[in-house]
């Protein structure tokens, strides 16, 4: 009869994993990569007793009432057994221990290491010990001859060898095996196995084959194959009578043999086509212990029933049936079939052999034999290839169809991806992981005993822990600072079933509960900032809002693979479609949700590592989507270029061992840290002990990275990736900490200064000249000077030059924005019939106010009465608005009963300040001035700002008529009074930054004696009336405090001037200040001359004296 293959169970974490029974058969042993030797009284128990012998078991024997492990401490130990005690440390090696086994007697161990060497230790005595060398790379396997003269042993360098235990000399060095570096890299482990009691022959398993070499001659006796194997061999092992053996190869096939007759007894194929990495017969029963690379426990009953040749007919006849339906439709053994019937259609028939038709009719990869005993099967292949002429047998007419039949050869189609919940652990575990996230963990116990879900969260205060009873057997589940999230699947009697505990509720109903409709299953849910959402079998998302009303359903785009979600973000990855050749072809979509509802990414591709899959989805603290594939890599949206996403660290470079992984739990961009779980030897972590957290750094994959070069190009592009979510934030109304995005500007800006030096250091201008590009005006100018200083004239002019460029636009852009918005202030006003409400006085203050400030400036203390002009929206009013004014927010004023008064009463403009059109020839000057032009703006803006606020604050509406003036005139008389080329620093500060200045006949007058001032109060003097233009009712300490301020805003240069100024300050001439007003008078009476002569008048007159400004302003506001 055909072995019985039990069900697998599962054993051990993912990873190697060993597996005996002991020599009575009364306990079945493993071992595995989680560090535990566990004893089973049989595949059924669901109890076993654990032995922990490390962090990792890499192999064990068990013999005489004790177990020795090869552990990843790089010791051999031995514990008794059963009870698991600690017996001492046999032997130690400079790494770890592949391969460890008893001999017959049990008195002695031999143990195969990574450092090439193989030890022999005395069980009784350890110091008793022998040493092998002569292997070239790790040792992968060890076996004992059972009559305790010789060892074999095969190692990653290729060679099986032979050695003489008495005399510690190599035998017979064959090379049979394929070379590596290490273990880990080897194809196969290559299990040796001797015939038991005699020692006759020696398994090995090479490649599709075992081959056997005879005992001291050490030459290949025969070999023992089979077609149903298609990769190589891995363990080979005989059976305690001697007559069978059996082997596991890579891809899970296990394959019987019965040695004497050659006769292939068993084919048996894993569920998974998982490597089989140990096999193990019991010593009494026909009965085998195999294990697999994922750390599962498995057993074959009845194996080789029977035994000899009668077994190996029995097995055929059985197999038959076992493998039809096994092969059914396999394209590969039916060509073998046919193969061999064409093959043989010559040879001569036995008609005797019809009763061997149901075998040979269905012949599935006989064993290739090298004697006499395998003339039978080309026998029965010959009759099998006359049946095809017969019509009555259907067999054999659809072996002679199938060598017509075409097959595919192209690319193989990648099993689809099973939905999973991020941050939980596989939901067969017993105990495991539901969630584990920034906030918390869910566990879930799922035993005998209970059936539980425990919630903790890391902060305490956000909420305590709780217990609860999982009676619905939830095994989905989620958790935000707002409520917990479960999910179970649907069952006959039950609908799939969504389970809310929203904690953070202010009413006393804190849980409800959703039922899907029937045949409609949950797989995947998600928490955000008041909404939920679940995925479900129907290929629907349903979204729910945190206290369970039924918003949003719409469909996806293929069976979903995960979700996740963060604030009004909501994160869908889908298959898209099948994959090849190892590959995933998954899409993604990113929904907002909030109370402006887009789609952002349309179900854009999700980029993969090649052969990969997705581990972890999910969003990082500050909001960015990301994503962690199975190779380790971790990739993060990058909104600035275009929703592309960007990899950002490859945790494989932290790894320590090929199996070792990092779970993730949690991304940060501020600080930038990934915080993830070392798994040893499994991709996930045990729920006990409580795993230790890690936190590693983030590092894009540039080029050269070891070069300095490299490294300040990472930094650079790296710390701009991660600042990029502060300019979402702003965009989308999210409080964002400026503080963040200054540090990181300075930051940026100090890699792109040390990269221009490293540039000019190797001789790269050109490149000097790209990376300044990406440089702040200030930053520019330290790289000018930096370039003059290295003596690098040309590039200093370029970069003067591109310094130039880049204030042009940057004052082209301000003014632009101003219009833009002057435009839409003037339209608001219009659509709402020039009525001022509270929202408009909270705007800076309008084009109307400064023409009535123009119409009042007047020369005297009396109003001349000239035509009056009606006020219109134009748009040469928008020539000399304030480019920093988009800045600026005024409180509210009160509302005017008047619209018309209004109109005439909305803000108050210096006359003498200079346009955006007149500050233009300056841009155009020296390349030498422009630095110091635009360092001067930078520092002046913030006091323009105050200045505007202050001004609005204490805005006075003034029933006034205007007068008639016209833009032309005034900035005629702009140009007649620009200063000489020996303008102090503050008078281009005036330029760039002009304030507004109020009528003077508001104001009382304020004079005091002269007397010995300061440089402030001369200051003081010349600004006050600037002061007061802005801030017409306040008092003298109020325009102290301010002048004090604006004093402490020059810079150090300006205040020296002032001071030394002051030490030799003459008064001004009163003949020049009133031929300064009579100017100024005749300018204002004949506003229409001068705009007809507006050219030639700023070529002839020329420009006053340093203070000419300031002067004439004080004569003309306090004249009496």
């Amino acid at each position: 009869m055909p072995a019985e293959k039990k069900p697998m169970r599962y054993a051990h974490l993912e990873g190697h994993t060993d597996v005996c029974f002991n020599e009575t058969g009364s306990y079945l042993v493993t071992c595995g990569s989680d560090g535990d030797i566990r004893v089973w009284e049989n595949i059924e128990d669901d109890d076993p007793k654990s032995i922990s012998v490390g962090e990792k078991a890499y192999s064990f024997a068990v013999k005489n009432g004790k177990v020795v492990t090869a552990s990843s401490d790089n010791a051999v130990q031995m514990h008794t057994f059963p009870d698991g005690d600690p017996d001492g440390i046999l032997t130690r090696f400079t790494t770890n221990a592949n391969h460890v086994v008893f001999n017959s007697d049990g008195t002695k161990i031999a143990a195969g290491s990574g450092d090439f060497l193989i030890k022999i230790v005395q069980v009784d005595d350890s110091s008793v010990q022998k040493t092998l060398r002569g292997h070239n790379a790790p040792v992968l396997s060890v076996a004992f001859d059972p009559k305790d003269e010789y060892l074999a042993s095969a190692g990653c360098d290729g060679t099986v060898r032979i050695w003489n235990i008495e005399e510690e000399v190599c035998e017979v060095n064959l090379s049979l095996l394929p070379k590596c570096n290490d273990v880990i890299n080897a194809k196969t482990i290559c299990r040796l196995s001797w015939q038991p009691k005699n020692g006759k022959l020696l398994a090995v398993p090479v490649d599709k084959t075992i081959q056997f070499y005879e005992r001291d001659a050490w030459m290949m006796s025969f070999t023992l194959s089979d077609d149903f194997v298609t990769q190589p061999f891995n363990v080979v092992t005989w059976s305690p009578c001697g007559q069978f053996v059996i082997a596991g190869s890579i891809d899970g096939r296990i394959v019987a043999w019965n040695v004497s007759s050659k006769a292939c007894l068993e084919r048996v194929q894993h569920d998974k086509g998982f490597t089989v990495c140990c096999l193990s017969w019991h010593p009494k029963l026909p009965q085998v212990a195999y294990t697999d690379s994922e750390g599962n426990l498995g057993v074959l009953e009845h194996v080789c029933q029977g035994g000899g040749v009668s077994a190996s007919t029995k097995v055929s006849s059985a197999a038959t049936k076992d493998y039809d339906d096994l092969f059914d439709g396999d394209d590969d053994n039916e060509d073998f079939l046919n193969g061999d019937m064409i093959d043989h259609q010559a040879s001569e028939g036995n008609d005797d052999d019809d009763n061997f038709m149901p075998v040979s009719g269905h012949a599935k990869k006989r064993a290739i034999l090298d004697d006499d005993n395998s003339l039978d099967v080309p026998s029965l292949k010959a009759s099998d290839a006359e049946k095809p002429e017969g019509v009555d047998d259907d067999q054999s007419i659809k072996a002679q169809a199938y060598p017509y039949k075409p097959s595919y050869s192209g690319p193989m189609p990648t099993p689809p991806q099973k939905p999973f919940q991020s941050g939980s652990t596989p939901s067969h575990l017993l105990h495991r992981f539901m969630m584990w996230n920034s906030i918390g963990v869910i566990r879930c116990y799922n035993d005998e005993q209970d059936n539980a879900i425990d919630v903790e969260f890391h902060d305490t205060s956000i909420h305590h822990a709780m217990h609860l009873t999982n009676t619905l057997n939830h095994t989905i589940a989620d958790m935000s600072q707002e409520a917990v999230l479960l999910a179970c699947e649907g069952i006959e009697e039950l609908a799939s079933k969504l389970q809310c505990l929203h904690f953070s509720s202010w009413d006393n109903s804190k849980e409800w509960m959703v039922d899907m409709p029937k045949g409609e299953d949950i797989q995947a849910v998600c928490l955000g900032q008041g909404w939920v959402a679940c995925a479900t079998t129907a290929f629907l998302v349903r979204v729910f809002t945190v206290g369970g009303v039924q918003k949003e359903i719409f469909s996806l785009l293929g069976p979903v693979v995960c979700m996740a979600g963060h604030g009004e973000q909501l994160l869908i990855v889908y298959h898209r479609a099948t994959g090849f050749d190892g590959d995933q072809c998954l899409g993604v979509q990113l929904l907002e949700l909030g109370k402006r509802k887009r789609q952002v990414l349309h179900g854009n591709p999700l980029p993969l590592s090649k052969k990969s899959f997705l581990s972890w989805l999910g969003f990082s603290a500050e909001g960015s989507p990301c994503y962690v594939d199975s190779e380790g890599v971790v990739r993060l949206l990058n909104r600035s270029l275009g929703y592309t996403w960007t990899p950002v660290c490859n945790t494989k470079e932290h790894c320590k061992g090929k199996s070792d992984h990092y779970w993730v739990v949690g991304v940060h961009e501020n600080p930038q840290q990934l915080r993830c779980i070392p798994c040893k030897g499994s991709r996930f972590p045990p729920t006990l002990p409580r795993p230790a957290m890690a936190i590693l750094p983030f590092k894009l994959p540039y080029c050269q990275i070891t070069t300095e070069k490299g490294q300040m190009e990472e930094q650079y592009w790296r710390s701009h990736i991660f600042t990029s979510y502060l300019d979402y934030l702003a965009k989308n109304g999210y409080e964002s900490d400026e503080n963040v995005k200054t540090e990181a500007e300075k930051e940026q800006q100090e890699l792109l200064m040390k990269m221009f030096a490293l540039s000019c250091k190797l001789e790269r201008e050109f490149r000097c000249m790209e990376l300044a590009e990406l440089m702040t005006q200030n930053v520019m100018n330290l790289a000018i000077k930096y370039a003059s200083r290295s003596k690098r004239l040309i590039l200093a002019q370029r970069l003067s030059e591109m310094a130039l460029e880049k204030a042009a636009e940057l004052a082209a852009a301000q003014q632009q924005e101003d219009e833009a918005e002057e435009e839409d202030d003037f339209r608001s006003r219009l659509n709402a019939g020039y009525s001022r409400t509270s929202t408009e006085w909270e705007r800076p203050s309008s084009r109307a106010a400064a023409q009535e400030q123009e119409v009042e400036m007047d020369c005297g203390d009396e109003e001349t009465e000239e035509d009056q002009q009606p006020e219109a929206p134009s748009v040469n009013k928008k020539t000399s608005t304030n480019p920093f004014r988009k800045n600026i927010t005024s409180p509210e004023q009160p509302t005017s009963k008047s619209g018309a008064i209004v109109s005439s009463n909305q803000g108050r403009v210096n006359p003498f300040k200079v346009s955006a059109s007149q500050r233009s020839p300056a841009l155009a000057g020296s390349s030498s001035r422009i630095l110091d032009n635009m360092s001067k703006l930078t520092k002046k803006t913030p006091t323009a700002g105050n200045q505007a606020t202050r001004k609005s604050d204490s805005l006075v509406i003034k029933p006034l008529a205007p007068r008639a003036k016209s833009k032309q005139g005034q900035g005629t008389l702009f140009q007649n009074i620009q200063p000489k080329s020996s303008t102090n620093s503050k008078k281009t500060q005036e330029k760039e930054n002009p304030s507004s200045q109020p009528d003077t006949n508001t104001m009382p007058e304020k004079t005091e004696p002269k007397k010995t001032k300061t440089g402030f109060q001369l200051w003081l003097d010349d600004n006050r009336q600037d002061i007061l233009s802005e801030n017409p009712d306040v008092d003298e300490s109020e325009i102290i405090k301010e002048g004090m301020s604006r004093f402490r805003a020059l810079t150090n240069e300006e205040r020296m001037m002032w001071t030394e100024k002051a030490k030799g300050d003459d008064s001004a001439d009163p003949k020049k200040r009133k031929r300064e007003q009579q100017e100024n008078c005749k300018s204002q009476e004949d506003p229409e001359d001068e705009t007809q002569d507006h050219s030639g008048a700023a070529k002839k007159r020329k420009p006053f004296e340093q203070s000419a400004n300031n002067k004439l302003s004080a004569f003309a506001f306090k004249k009496e």
